[in-house]
């Protein structure tokens, strides 16, 4: 049991609930209201959403297992009392299980290709499951490029929908032409698309904001072993000018948003997004300008990623106002 336990913390296992957590709020509350009084069936039924939250989850486990396989030596400095590779399983099995988890979503990404008649969706993760390996293996130790990576892989768990989405889209289009009526429903693809875009710039900030707080508190074994990341190679000044500076583009972007929704009366969501998102961020960056502890740079991640939660959980509002 004691190793079972290890392998769900290696594969990071609240990281991988809120994969399906976006997926499945963002499929429900914004992906099928846009179908809605249509009359047209998305192609992606809840079935196999629940097989590409699969997918998703399956290459970012083993995302996960590859990056603590390349980070023993780093993780031995960083956090010797969580290190789980070469303590609880051996980098062998580390590998084996990278291999089997990396190919079982792939896998799935081909069967749910042929379902969706979305045959890029393959390319698009085994891509996924190339870069988290290259990040794992060196990007991770170069400035910016590793935070940039794991950032738009991050709004990837939404980028996916909105690319099944489109493809959707084209097919329908191409099924009517040369017929032009424009009595034929249509799926509201633009504003799907939009919410979609808002919520993975999000999922880009908020995670770029949270990967470079991370490079902070891991400063000591990253230098250690010649890691080059924002705080070793500009300092932690320039880190947390850097971190502060996504901080107020994203406090600006949800006030900005707060103010166009208000004009359609959505009092609840602005109250919620200012509460428990926007209040938050700001003192988020109250905690960055102080910190100075590896501590206190672990207790600033661990706040962001309760944002990104109350980001994620934002989503219900559009079933709520949008109901299908």
């Amino acid at each position: 049991m004691q190793n079972v336990a290890a392998f769900f913390r290696l594969v990071r296992w609240p990281n991988l609930v809120f994969i399906v957590l976006t997926q499945f709020l963002f499929y429900y509350c914004v992906m099928l209201p846009s179908y809605a009084d249509t009359g047209i069936p998305p192609a992606l039924n809840l079935a196999q959403l629940g097989w590409l939250s699969l997918a998703s989850i399956l290459i970012a486990a083993a995302g996960y297992i590859i990056n603590d396989y390349f980070d023993v030596n780093i993780d031995q400095v960083n956090k010797p009392g969580k290190l789980i590779v070469n303590r609880y399983i051996t980098r062998r099995w580390a590998m084996w299980w990278h291999g089997f988890l990396s190919l079982a979503g792939v896998g799935l990404s081909v069967y749910l290709a042929i379902k969706l008649h979305f045959y890029l969706l393959p390319l698009f993760n085994l891509g996924c499951v190339i870069l988290l390996f290259v990040y794992s293996l060196s990007l991770k130790r170069q400035l910016l490029s590793g935070n940039i990576l794991i950032s738009l892989l991050t709004a990837w768990v939404i980028g996916v929908l909105l690319a099944i989405g489109l493809n959707d889209e084209l097919l329908y289009q191409l099924r009517h032409v040369p017929i032009v009526n424009p009595a034929l429903p249509r799926v509201n693809y633009a504003r799907f698309s939009r919410i979609g875009i808002l919520y993975a710039a999000f999922s880009f900030i908020i995670s770029m904001v949270r990967e470079v707080v991370k490079d902070m508190e891991d400063a000591n074994g990253d230098a250690r072993y010649g890691c080059k990341t924002l705080p070793i190679v500009w300092g932690f000044t320039t880190a947390k000018v850097f971190v502060c500076t996504w901080l107020i583009v994203l406090i600006g972007s949800i006030a900005v948003l707060q103010i166009y929704v208000l004009q359609f009366h959505w009092w609840l969501s602005s109250v919620y997004c200012i509460l428990l998102i926007a209040l938050p961020l700001l003192y988020i960056f109250k905690l960055v300008t102080r910190a100075e502890a590896p501590k206190d740079f672990h207790r600033i991640s661990s706040l962001v990623k309760l944002i990104m939660l109350s980001g994620i959980l934002s989503l219900v509002f559009f079933k709520y106002y949008y109901p299908a």
